[in-house]
């Protein structure tokens, strides 16, 4: 049985591995073995069949060769019967290769199976070991006769090698692996492939093969690089892309804001006294109350730039500014109540002129118009504290203390605001810890005023105060950094009284 046994040991496979590598997904490609059963050539067949017709012939020729011997000696008689053993030792030889012969030629008969890409692990081959030696990873019942897969490490029936996401057979030609588990490409790529937030397609590769998109550094929105230079809305207030199916209202200076921070924009002059209040009330239960009335205004953007071109001190955060402490007298366009909406436009503006007069060092705070009530208080209390500087004597400052001391403040009331609204009584991460116990409640019973806050709400409070965190100008960024440290360290009333003292922070 040499030569059956050289065809058994010619059939096996080698597996050549090769792999692609991408950003997202672990998705090895293996290409198909170097050779298949149907590479088996006419000679094997031919090879087959003539050691068949050789063992028939030699069955014969024994037959012959005992019908001759039949009648001599009794010592001959004894030596045929050792040659007869040996002619049913040929003949069960003879069965054996037979059947061996017969298995072979079943086996090349079979349908060839797909050829499978398998990520990192084989794909699947034909192998003729015993039954009892396989065993389906998937239904644990023996594999019998006919195909099977080979791959993860383990054999299956082919109806058993599902995939994990739809849960149906995988005979496609390749899949991909997640966990140690298989999936269809196709269905992989729906659970992990990321999808754009703006276009909801799936976010393309670059030239490199690898997947490349944006992402806001808060509320990681991520989105397809595009959408930064085809004209795709930016939400004025909490800065998130806005998704192609998204409404959101154009402001009459060309401002976008999303449906949810319209949810709590104020609009007019009128609607903000009352944050007006609940931010000197915060400033009081600081011991810092702003003694003079100073007007508060909402204004346009329009109106705001020709403010702050007639302002001959103050340092304006750029590439916007949203608020302004005034000390010159000037004559400004206020909004002076609701605008009218249409078709999520602004279609009337209701404003009138409003002369300011100085009777002390502020003249009047300006706040851009339209956006979320956090938002909006946060600008005040920083420019409330420009008007307390001002007011209680405090001598020309540098940028980064002035700026970075009116950001502190800012950070404080939102925080306040964030505890106040979600009923939190956990220590504050920021100086608003160093304040005094009557802030809190000012605080906390002027916020109850809103009522609870919406969970949308108490995440743009966070997002207001990352931006103050994150900022990276000198002025606000690094100059709140500096303020906050040195509160956090020596308490608000300290750290004021250094600065009036030296013009700098502790």
């Amino acid at each position: 049985m040499g030569w059956l046994t050289k065809i058994f040991k010619g059939s096996g496979h080698k597996i050549s591995q090769g792999q692609y590598h991408g950003k997202y997904e672990d998705d090895t490609i293996w290409e198909g073995p170097s050779t298949s059963v149907d590479a088996w050539s006419d000679f094997d067949n031919e090879e087959i069949d003539r050691a068949i017709a050789l063992s028939l012939a030699e069955e014969e020729q024994r037959a012959i060769s005992e019908e001759e011997h039949q009648n001599s000696h009794k010592e001959e008689e004894e030596e045929e019967d050792q040659k007869g053993k040996k002619v049913v030792e040929a003949e069960s030889h003879l069965e054996e290769d037979e059947q061996l012969a017969k298995a072979l030629q079943e086996s090349l008969s079979v349908e060839s199976p797909p050829r499978y890409d398998y990520g990192s692990f084989f794909p699947p081959y034909m192998s003729f070991f015993p039954s009892g030696y396989r065993i389906c990873a998937g239904c644990k019942a023996e594999i019998g006769h006919g195909r099977y897969l080979s791959c993860m490490g383990a054999v299956w029936h082919p109806e058993c090698f599902r995939c994990h996401a739809c849960g149906q057979p995988i005979s496609d030609y390749e899949y991909s692996m997640s966990e140690n588990r298989p999936y269809h490409k196709h269905c992989y790529k729906e659970l992990h492939h990321p999808r754009c937030d703006v276009c909801k397609h799936f976010i393309p590769t670059n030239g490199a093969g690898l997947i490349e998109y944006r992402a806001h550094p808060f509320w990681l929105q991520k989105y397809c690089p595009s959408h930064e230079h085809d004209g795709t809305p930016r939400c004025c207030s909490c800065e998130r892309m806005e998704p192609v199916d998204a409404r959101y209202l154009v402001l009459d200076d060309g401002r976008k804001l999303c449906l949810e921070c319209l949810d709590s924009a104020i609009m007019d002059t009128h609607e903000c006294q009352p944050l007006y209040l609940e931010i000197q009330e915060f400033y009081e239960g600081l011991n810092m109350k702003v003694e003079q009335q100073v007007p508060l205004l909402l204004v346009e953007r329009q109106a705001l730039n020709e403010a702050m071109e007639g302002e001959k001190n103050g340092h304006h955060h750029l590439p916007e500014t949203r608020g302004l402490c005034l000390s010159e007298e000037q004559t400004v366009s206020t909004i002076l109540r609701r605008p009218k909406f249409g078709n999520y436009r602004i279609i009337d503006m209701f404003t009138e002129p409003y002369r300011l007069i100085r009777r002390c060092e502020v003249t009047a705070i300006l706040i851009l118009y339209g956006l979320p009530r956090l938002l909006t208080g946060s600008i005040l209390a920083h420019e409330m504290m420009h008007a307390w500087l001002r007011l209680n004597g405090y001598p020309n400052l540098k940028p980064d203390v002035e700026e970075g001391i009116c950001q502190v403040l800012a950070h404080m009331w939102l925080d306040s605001e964030i505890m106040a609204g979600s009923g939190s009584s956990s220590a504050a991460s920021s100086s608003s810890s160093s304040a005094s116990s009557s802030s809190s409640s000012s605080s906390s019973s002027s916020s109850s005023k809103k009522g609870k806050r919406s969970q949308f709400e108490k995440k743009l409070g966070e997002f207001f105060k990352h931006q103050i965190e994150s900022d990276t100008s000198t002025a606000y960024g690094d100059g709140f950094r500096e303020g906050n440290k040195a509160v956090l360290k020596y308490g608000l009333k300290r750290t004021l009284d250094h600065i009036r003292l030296t013009g700098c922070f502790p």
